[in-house]
């Protein structure tokens, strides 16, 4: 094996680009945006799997830097659950001993990139992928010439062209909920709201589908590593990280037409219409409107075997692009990164010569199934969750269940 060709550079794309290169293979990452930092300024979560995995794909100095850029759980509050009108119904595990770390998007794809060098060929759509007239596996570009090598990886997210070649079709489906998401400074928020919402991140679920995830995120206060002269964080103060959740449906879909201020306000009037108070939609109000976007969840499937449904071969894919998963378990990043340094590790046997490339690969795509499927079913746990509340059953418990919670918590925490 002498030449990888990766199609897309978000975060697998890149982590896998950075694993092969760092082992002296020759490796080609290309990626449609024209920019790295183009992309979403939202946060990712590392466990400590994610970040070992890490480790054994890039230089150890780009790893320092990136706990010098990133917001440790073990230095937040334990997590909170809310009811729609900001009331506290339970709190999280202990997160003093928690190995995960938070990191901004855009910090981490830029130190990936980074670590991929001149090697990462940026503003390069593709639009084909098959095999040459030898047999190898081929990428074609709108404006420039074919790409050939001797493996393809697919690493081109949710909507992979190369996933949908080899599966002969899309490999997930909507999931039923459009996500809203945007940033909000700590300090842009009134006193009371400060207070209430802490340093932490918590998670409300009302009537009808409605709910809203908001993430603490602070890589300067709750730094992993304190290097300040290494930090390279988008984040430099304390700021909450929200996720705004609405069940699919032609209103709610429509919103993804809308930007800004006008995005903000749609999104607010549909929690009011849904009974939530308006202080516990501060969050979102004052979130920075050019912040603020909207998204579909899209799911693979949560059975292994349904998972990369392809022979194994010279193309194969890795991360969305395989197990689509939505933001609710917040391992999808971290589990491309898993997929990459498998990947990686398996190609080392056929560097060596003690696996064929059909074998290094077949074991990869195994190993990746069970593993995707895990993580997708634990995503969905949450998705289910949100989806029966908006069921005639689901809103009735919700309405009876919800304000007994928080009495009980009032009664084990009374202020």
């Amino acid at each position: 094996m002498t030449r990888v060709v990766v199609v897309g550079g978000g975060i697998g794309g890149l982590a896998v680009g950075a694993g092969l290169r760092c082992r002296g293979v020759e490796v080609a990452v290309f990626e449609r945006d024209t920019e790295v930092a183009a992309t979403g300024g939202y946060h990712i979560t590392l466990d400590g799997r994610a970040q070992s995995a890490l480790r054994e794909l890039v230089a150890p100095e780009i790893f320092e830097r990136l706990l010098a850029s990133a917001s440790a759980l073990r230095l937040r509050d334990r997590d909170a659950f809310w009811d729609r009108r900001g009331r506290l119904l339970g709190q999280g595990p202990d997160l003093s001993g928690d190995s995960s770390v938070d990191v901004d998007r855009i910090t981490l794809r830029k130190l990936l990139a980074e670590a991929v060098g001149d090697d990462l060929h940026l503003g390069r759509a593709a639009t084909a992928v098959g095999l040459d007239e030898n047999g190898a596996p081929q990428v074609a570009f709108a404006d420039t010439a074919p790409v050939t090598g001797d493996l393809l990886i697919g690493a081109d997210g949710t909507h992979s062209l190369v996933a949908r070649h080899l599966a002969g079709g899309p490999t997930n489906t909507p999931a039923g909920i459009i996500g809203f998401s945007g940033r909000t400074r700590l300090d842009s928020l009134s006193p009371s709201e400060r207070r209430r919402l802490g340093p932490r991140s918590g998670l409300a679920i009302g009537r009808h589908g409605a709910a809203l995830y908001v993430g603490f995120l602070d890589p300067v206060g709750n730094a992993a590593l304190d290097k300040p002269e290494l930090r390279m964080a988008v984040t430099t103060g304390p700021t909450y990280i929200w996720g705004a959740m609405l069940p699919e449906s032609a209103t709610t879909d429509a919103l993804r037409d809308l930007r800004g201020k006008e995005l903000q306000a749609a999104l607010i009037a549909g929690f009011v219409e849904r009974g939530w108070s308006e202080h516990t939609l501060e969050v979102i109000a004052r979130a920075a409107p050019h912040t603020v976007a909207a998204f579909r969840f899209n799911a693979a499937s949560t059975r292994a075997r349904e998972l990369a449904p392809w022979p194994a071969g010279r193309i194969t894919a890795l991360g969305d692009a395989v197990h689509a998963t939505p933001p609710t378990a917040g391992m999808g990043a971290g589990s491309a990164i898993r997929d990459a340094a498998d990947l990686v590790e398996n190609l080392r046997d056929v560097a060596a010569g003690t696996a064929t490339l059909t074998t290094a690969v077949g074991r990869f795509e195994e190993d990746m199934r069970q593993r995707g499927s895990e993580v997708i079913a634990r995503a969905m746990m949450t998705v289910r969750w949100i989806l029966a509340t908006d069921t005639a059953l689901g809103a009735a418990a919700t309405t009876v269940t919800i304000p007994l919670l928080a009495a009980a918590t009032r009664l084990r925490h009374p202020r």
